[in-house]
């Protein structure tokens, strides 16, 4: 909804080669749409690598019939755009740890770098829209395959008959 929004309001608010006709306010909104673009991610960040694990343990069980050639490329897309955001996220938490006492939200210190620590975190963010996808994907790909068929056993031989004395 995010990137719906924003490709609405570019779309509105710039010119036939791309130009905003206010730069300031369209800079406003590219800064919103950075900040709520993090923020949702934010909602899985903590999971994603687990997420991308998983997804790239179920791939190779898929039969080939089932699996995407696409999926390998999203997936590498994925991780990288996750190694990138985590060492952004470590190099936005190092530097709001080293602001001085009070330095703290609604300070233009502040919230200049928090800016942007989103603005370089945008490219990134946006791969995992584009392609976040795969995961589910991937995941119902995998639900949805039947399990192997389970390997005839031979039956196990009955106990021989007591002898009964009379």
């Amino acid at each position: 909804m995010i990137l719906a929004s924003w490709d609405a309001y570019s779309d509105e608010h710039t010119d036939l080669d791309g130009w905003p006709h206010d730069a300031d306010a369209y800079g406003l909104r590219q800064s919103k749409r950075d900040a709520d673009t993090a923020a949702a991610f934010d909602t899985i960040h903590d999971s994603a690598r687990h997420l991308l694990t998983t997804a790239e343990t179920q791939l190779p069980q898929l039969p080939a019939t089932s699996v995407q050639s696409r999926w390998v490329y999203q997936l590498g897309v994925l991780r990288d755009a996750l190694d990138h955001l985590d060492a952004l996220r470590q190099d936005w938490l190092s530097t709001r740890d080293s602001f001085p006492v009070g330095t703290g939200p609604g300070t233009p210190s502040y919230d200049d770098a928090l800016a942007d620590y989103h603005a370089e975190s945008w490219s990134y963010l946006r791969d995992w829209a584009d392609q976040g996808h795969t995961l589910t994907e991937i995941h119902r790909a995998a639900r949805h395959t039947s399990p192997p068929a389970p390997r005839p056993t031979a039956a196990p031989l009955p106990a021989p008959a007591s002898k009964v004395r009379r």
